[in-house]
């Protein structure tokens, strides 16, 4: 089984945008919908905080207290697909950055659900 950490956007969690723990980004993951091409284990959960500055340093301390690597690092669908997007980074910079932080490969979005 395919192992991952979803990182979502703590803002659109907070303001009542999105569900409370993206419900649906675990969902996915455990039925391999979605960006999952399998069921997947997710061993982490990151919530990037505005403006986002610690966020790839908490994945690498996610990573680091759970003594196992990812196979792959999943931006949320409420983080990949935001509208407006963050007004600090887009989703592919961040993306980009965890992926040269962590050699993790980074994928854009977890679920399609409405």
């Amino acid at each position: 089984m395919k192992k991952a950490v979803i990182v979502a956007c703590g803002a659109y969690m907070d303001n009542g945008y999105g569900c409370p723990g993206e419900w649906r980004c675990l969902k996915s993951a455990a039925m391999g919908e979605g960006s999952f091409d399998e069921p997947t284990s997710v061993l982490a959960f990151v919530k990037c905080t505005c403006p986002g500055r610690p966020t790839i340093a908490n994945i690498g301390m996610a990573i680091k207290a759970i003594e196992m690597k990812p196979d792959v690092i999943h931006l949320s669908s409420c983080m990949a697909n935001a509208k407006p997007g963050c007004p600090y980074i887009s989703a592919e910079e961040m993306a980009k950055a965890i992926e040269t932080k962590t050699g993790v490969k980074v994928v854009m979005g977890t679920h399609d659900y409405k």
